[in-house]
């Protein structure tokens, strides 16, 4: 596979789906083996962000446009792929092998893989989308998701479908159906709507890579039953998701019919095949639980508390640890983002090194940092206040001279100092937030 220039992104977003991937089980659903791995994985991301918090924005990315449901994360045996080791904004991770990373479950050892023949698959979309020729891998073995190759005379096309479990809990497979924020997603169009049948539907008109480095198209449909099942579809204008010229100016089925394919009913017993999640085997100590957190609506509203005045907050958002605003002071937007991340101590030497680094005298570690963006805005500039308390309770507060990272810098500098990023991320109201395990 070609190398890509940077290598950076390719981390992160391989470190965000990881992430995003263990938040979408509940606890007791994994084995404690596979979930302090993931653990683990979280903290092996950090290392390499080396105190970035462009992790979490690219988890909001990676979530709305394509999850870490899609193309076999999380089980099935999908057909091989042009690019088979890797992560994109299509949110797809996959072996060598073109098969999901998920083996089988033996004995309550790992995730259970569904057992559905992907010709079944390949059957029910064919049967729901418009004429013209396909063509598919791996018909003659099982998984829950297929891919295939639409041609209908005017150029070639990928095509995926996946069917996953939502999760656990009142909310689960909400984000999956959400409309990306447009400061970290760019798109042409997206909806979400809930349907008769109570279900929840995303249609987004998007792109393969959030930075537009190329234009491949990457269009999709999510929809989350009311019983809790997820129908993933995605679409390209190219004959593959990565690595394929383009082929077509967009891809080949329209928002309607992309809604016709998922809302198919013969979809139904087939995901009435999949596997429930795996419980801790008998006499394993039960399944790892995760630190607790703020809630991400606490986060939100403590990082607007806490910005200086005279600054006015053009949009906000975030999920989880994440939190974000878009600010103006009369000279142009300016985005700022925060991550709040609890029991990470055990990588405190791996992200606060080097001379930019001070220990105040209660223990708290400090790392300024001034950057270049990463994320093909031209111009824009990166201001980082990264600490962490005695107790591994780490606050990072960035701050960009732009009101999006792929966008070009609408001002000089950013609209807050380092003094004030660094005021705001040792704020003592971070630690007064409660904090619960989110499952």
């Amino acid at each position: 596979m070609p190398q890509e220039q940077d290598q950076h992104p390719f981390e992160e977003e391989l470190g965000a789906v990881m992430h995003r991937t263990g938040d979408s089980f509940s606890a007791a659903a994994l084995p404690d083996l596979a979930s302090r791995g993931l653990s683990r994985g979280r903290r092996r991301l950090a290392r390499r962000r080396a105190g970035a918090v462009g992790g979490s924005v690219l988890a909001l990315a990676l979530v709305a446009v394509g999850g870490a449901y899609g193309g076999g994360l999380l089980g099935g045996n999908g057909p091989e792929r042009v690019d088979q080791s890797s992560v994109g904004a299509g949110g797809r991770a996959e072996n060598a092998s073109g098969q999901a990373s998920a083996a089988p479950d033996k004995g309550g050892k790992g995730l259970r893989e569904a057992q559905i023949p992907v010709r079944d698959l390949a059957e029910i979309l064919r049967t729901n989308t418009p004429a013209g020729k396909w063509s598919f891998e791996n018909l003659d073995g099982t998984g829950q998701s297929v891919l295939g190759v639409f041609d209908d005379g005017k150029g070639k096309a990928g095509v995926s479908v996946g069917l996953y479990r939502a999760g656990e809990g009142r909310e689960a497979g909400a984000d999956q159906v959400s409309c990306p924020n447009e400061e970290f997603v760019p798109y042409d169009a997206c909806t979400s709507t809930r349907l008769a049948d109570g279900a929840r539907l995303m249609v987004l008109q998007g792109y393969e890579y959030p930075d537009r480095r190329v234009d491949t198209k990457a269009w999709r449909a999510v929809l989350l039953t009311k019983d809790g099942f997820l129908i993933d579809a995605s679409e390209y204008n190219a004959a593959a998701e990565k690595d394929a010229p383009i082929s077509r100016p967009n891809p080949p089925f329209s928002p309607a019919q992309l809604k016709t394919l998922v809302t198919a009913e013969a979809w139904r017993p087939l995901l009435k095949q999949l596997p429930e999640p795996v419980k801790p085997a008998p006499g394993s100590g039960g399944a790892y639980q995760p630190p607790a957190t703020p809630s991400g609506k606490d986060v939100q509203a403590t990082l607007r508390s806490l910005l200086p005045k005279g600054l006015r907050v053009t949009s906000k958002g975030g999920e989880g640890e994440f939190g974000y605003v878009v600010v103006d002071d009369g000279k142009g937007k300016s985005l700022v983002q925060i991550n709040v991340q609890p029991d990470m101590g055990d990588v405190a030497d791996q992200l606060y090194t080097g001379s930019g680094v001070t220990t105040l005298p209660n223990g708290t570690k400090v790392k300024l940092e001034k950057k270049p963006g990463e994320k093909g805005g031209a111009g824009v500039v990166w201001w980082t206040a990264d600490t962490m308390r005695k107790d591994g309770f780490r606050v990072v507060v960035s701050a960009f001279n732009a009101g999006a990272q792929h966008e070009a810098a609408t001002r000089e500098e950013p609209a807050l100092t380092l003094e004030q990023l660094k005021g705001i991320a040792l704020s003592p109201k971070w630690e007064a937030l409660p904090r619960t395990v989110q499952q």
